[in-house]
């Protein structure tokens, strides 16, 4: 697959906790960008960061919960990121999706010989 140029990036800002269909939000967002064919996803995890609600996520303070903030990243062509765009919004509950322009300047994949996750 080649992208360069310009491209759509689509982020989620979700937390680890969150869940959709009884799985980790984070991880049906990333089955949905396979299944659209995008290039790849990234998931990141936040050290701290606050919300809709203000609650500050913080991994350095003690709490019940281990509901960091994660962000899911997909950048790609325009045409396989607006349709994906709409699903992440449907499920995602609390959180932010975001949709912005970006260049790219170089992408490489398509290494064989490696393992399949």
């Amino acid at each position: 697959m080649d992208i360069t140029g310009r491209a759509v990036q689509l982020t989620a800002y979700v937390g680890a906790d969150d869940s959709y269909e009884d799985r980790p939000l984070w991880e049906s967002l990333v089955d949905a960008s396979r299944t659209a064919g995008c290039a790849g996803a990234t998931v990141t995890r936040g050290l701290s960061g606050f919300g809709a609600t203000s609650r500050l996520f913080d991994r350095h303070k003690p709490r019940m919960s281990q509901d960091d903030p994660v962000v899911v990243t997909v950048v790609d062509a325009q045409h396989r990121v607006a349709a994906l765009a709409e699903v992440f919004a449907a499920m995602v509950g609390d959180g932010l999706v975001t949709l912005h322009e970006v260049e790219v300047i170089v992408y490489r994949g398509g290494v064989t010989g490696g393992p399949v996750v």
